[in-house]
């Protein structure tokens, strides 16, 4: 074997292997931020959750106090 044709074959395996190493990286990356996403998604902090019985009861103590002005 010439030694130009193992340098290539080296160079090439290098290259498979900046490659593979590239890709890994990037998928650890996207992963960590998908991560950070869903954890803001689905946190406390930005939860649409059904107002509290207090909340609830107050609110239609006022509806009742605006229907018994309109009357």
């Amino acid at each position: 074997m010439k030694k130009s044709t193992f340098a290539a074959i080296l160079v090439f395996f290098a290259a498979i292997a900046g490659a593979l190493t590239a890709a890994y990286m990037y998928l650890r990356r996207r992963e960590a931020e998908l991560d950070e996403y869903e954890q803001l998604l689905f946190s406390d902090d930005f939860s649409h959750e059904e107002p509290a019985a207090e909340e609830t009861a107050a609110a239609d103590e006022a509806d009742d106090a605006e229907d018994d002005i309109a009357f």
